[in-house]
C-alpha cells in the first residue's frame, strides 16, 4: 500500500472565527508555493483540514517539505480505500500486520462526513476493531491514550485510512499579517530575523544592499542563497538588490570616521523605507541584537530609528548569540551564512566606531550629504528578482525523467 494523500490540521487558525478562511486561503496558497517543485501534487483546502493528493509523488521529501510550512499544526499520510465495508476489511486485515507490534494497544476511531455510508461510525469501529482481532489475536484495545490510532474516514469520493501524526512548523501562514521589509545582509542574525517573522504570518521581500566593487558577486549570491533557504516556510521571496555603493563613499570621503556606522545604518534605513512605502509593506524587519555591535547599543538604534516613523520589528533583539546560532543551525542558514564573504556593514568599517552617537551630531554630518539625491538614485537603480525554493538534485533528476 502505497500513501495517497496528505491531510492537514490547522493550528491557530482555529481561533479566527469570520476571518478563517482568508487565513486558510493564504496557507492553501503558500502550500502551493512550497510544493511547486512537484508538479504532479494537488493541494485542496476547506474549513476543517486541507489535503495534499500526492498523485504518485513520493510521500517523503513532500512530507519533509510539509513540516517547514507556518500554519500547519500537524498532517497524516493517508490510503486512499474503495468506499466499501469489503474493501475496508481488505485493508485494514492488510495494513494492521506491518504497523502493530505485540505489546502495544490499539484504537480505531472513524468519521463518516458521507452519511450514505452503509455503516455508521460506531459499527466502522466495531467491524473494524473485529477485523483487527481476527488478524492479530494478541492485539489489545485501548480508548485512551492508545499506542497506536487507525483513523478511518469515509468521504464523498473515498474512504481514507491513517495511523501516523507528524508535528508541523505551528504559527500563522506567511502573508495574513501584512508585507514587512527585511534588511538582508549576509550574516547570521537577518535570515534568522526573516525566519521569526515569517513564523508569525509576515509575509517578507528581502532588502539586501550591494557595493561593488568592494561587495563581491559571492557576497550578492550567498544573500540570494539566504532568501532562498527561507522560501521553503511559504512560499517565494522577492529578492532586491540596491546599488549602495555611491552612497558608502560620500560618507567615508565627507564625514568623521566614528559616524561611518551610524550614518550608513540611517541611509540604509531611509532606502528601506522608500522601498517599503513603494511596494505596499507595513513594517522594516532586520536582525540587530541589542549590544551585540557597536551599531546596536539603544542609543544607536535611536539616532537610526530616527529617519523614519514606520514600524522596526526586531526579532532577535532579546537573544544572544548563541540563542540565534542556534536557530540559524535549525533552519539551515548557519553554514551559509559563516562564508568569508564581505557586506556592506563590514567595508570601510571603522576601528572605533560611535557607540553613542548624538543625533545633533549626526544631522550636523548629513549637511555634507545630498541625501535626497542619493536615496533617489539608489532607490532608482534597484533591482528586483524572485527567489523560488530549489529542487534537490535527486528531485531534478525525477523531473527530468518523467519529461523523458
Amino acid at each position: 500500500m502505497q500513501y495517497s494523500e496528505i491531510m492537514i490540521r490547522y493550528g491557530e487558525l482555529s481561533t479566527k472565527g469570520k476571518n478563517r478562511m482568508r487565513f486558510i486561503n493564504k496557507l492553501k496558497k503558500n502550500i502551493q508555493d512550497v510544493l511547486s517543485i512537484y508538479p504532479q501534487v494537488q493541494v485542496m483546502a476547506d474549513r476543517d483540514r486541507a489535503h495534499v493528493y500526492l498523485h504518485g509523488a513520493d510521500y517523503q521529501p513532500v512530507a519533509e517539505s510539509l513540516k517547514q510550512v507556518f500554519g500547519i499544526q500537524n498532517f497524516s499520510p493517508s490510503y486512499r480505500i474503495e468506499k466499501s465495508r469489503a474493501a475496508l476489511i481488505e485493508a485494514v486485515s492488510q495494513l494492521m500486520p506491518t504497523i502493530y507490534q505485540e505489546g502495544m494497544t490499539f484504537k480505531i476511531s472513524s468519521r463518516r462526513s458521507d452519511h450514505s455510508f452503509e455503516l455508521d461510525s460506531r459499527e466502522l469501529n466495531q467491524t473494524l476493531g473485529d477485523t483487527v482481532f481476527r488478524t492479530l489475536p494478541y492485539a489489545k484495545v485501548q480508548m485512551k491514550k492508545p499506542d497506536l490510532e487507525l483513523r478511518v474516514e469515509i468521504r464523498e469520493e473515498a474512504a481514507y485510512l491513517s495511523y501516523e501524526t507528524v508535528k508541523g512548523a505551528g504559527g500563522l501562514p506567511v502573508g495574513s499579517s501584512g508585507k514587512g521589509m527585511l534588511m538582508l545582509s549576509g550574516g547570521i542574525d537577518s535570515p534568522v530575523a526573516g525566519y521569526l517573522a515569517l513564523k508569525r504570518g509576515v509575509e517578507i521581500e528581502a532588502v539586501h544592499f550591494a557595493s561593488p566593487p568592494y561587495t563581491s558577486p559571492g557576497a550578492l549570491k550567498k544573500a540570494q542563497d539566504l532568501a532562498r533557504k527561507l522560501t521553503k516556510f511559504g512560499g517565494n521571496i522577492q529578492f532586491i538588490e540596491v546599488p549602495f555603493t555611491e552612497i558608502q563613499e560620500e560618507i567615508k570621503n565627507k564625514t568623521p570616521e566614528a559616524y561611518l556606522m551610524t550614518l550608513t545604518r540611517r541611509f540604509m534605513m531611509r532606502i528601506t523605507d522608500r522601498i517599503r512605502e513603494e511596494r505596499a509593506g507595513l513594517v522594516i524587519i532586520n536582525g540587530e541584537s541589542l549590544g551585540q555591535v557597536a551599531s546596536q547599543t539603544l542609543e544607536s538604534m535611536q539616532a537610526i530609528n530616527a529617519v523614519t516613523t514606520t514600524p522596526v520589528i526586531r526579532p532577535v533583539v532579546t537573544m544572544d548569540k548563541l540563542e540565534i546560532i542556534e536557530i540559524a543551525e535549525k533552519i539551515d542558514t548557519f553554514e551559509l551564512s559563516i562564508q568569508p564573504f564581505e557586506d556592506c556593514c563590514t567595508i570601510f568599517a571603522p576601528d572605533r566606531p560611535k557607540t553613542n552617537p548624538k543625533i545633533k551630531n549626526v544631522e550636523q554630518y548629513e549637511k555634507r550629504l545630498d541625501i535626497e539625491g542619493l536615496v533617489e538614485r539608489a532607490v532608482a537603480g534597484i533591482k528586483i528578482s524572485e527567489i523560488t525554493p530549489q529542487v534537490q538534485s535527486d528531485e531534478v533528476d525525477d523531473l527530468i525523467e518523467g519529461l523523458l
